[in-house]
């Protein structure tokens, strides 16, 4: 039997990737805004309470509520930056790791046979702003479902990633079968 004589292609274990790197952070526009908001108020108002009050006034802001308060302020402006940094994907040809953790590290890996379903969204503002999400789902016992939130070129990713899944499972030889149901929904 010659090479091409077989029903599968021997798989190529050449890795290569799509998309390596941490969520856009204009993707985090939407939801991200209130902890800049908060920041601004935080680190401004001690500001405005100092302007605020005289010489003659009796309330007096000390100095110091002032520094913490512009402190906590830029931590809460920087805390949609910093959670998108704490996040890295790393999307190839037969699989996907989902690394997370600010401190301490923790990775998922979802091989591309294990994916049983893929499914895209982009809202409107997304759409503007050019990331979209692709949700994974999988048979893998530890990660049935995974979300890639925030990705650059979505929709082209997410084309890729269907054309992948048909592939691997081809090399693998999985077929997947449907169990035809009655009516009643019973096999």
């Amino acid at each position: 039997m010659t090479q091409d004589d077989r029903p599968h292609k021997p798989a190529d274990d050449t890795e290569e990737i799509y998309y390596e790197g941490s969520p856009m952070l204009r993707w985090q526009l939407a939801s991200g805004w209130p902890w800049a908001l908060a920041g601004i108020i935080l680190a401004l108002g001690p500001i405005v309470l100092k302007l605020r009050s005289s010489a003659a006034s009796t309330v007096q802001v000390p100095g110091w509520l002032i520094g913490v308060g512009l402190l906590l302020g830029v931590i809460l402006i920087f805390v949609p930056w910093l959670k998108t940094k704490t996040i890295r994907y790393k999307i190839s040809n037969y699989r996907i790791n989902f690394e997370r953790g600010l401190l301490s590290r923790t990775i998922d890996t979802l091989e591309m046979w294990h994916v049983e379903d893929l499914k895209f969204h982009q809202s409107i503002l997304n759409r503007l702003l050019g990331v979209g999400t692709i949700i994974v789902y999988s048979h893998d016992a530890t990660t049935r479902e995974l979300r890639l939130n925030g990705l650059p070129r979505p929709r082209e990713i997410f084309d890729i990633l269907q054309q992948r899944v048909i592939a691997v499972k081809r090399q693998r030889g999985v077929v997947k079968m449907d169990v035809p149901t009655d009516v009643h929904g019973q096999s």
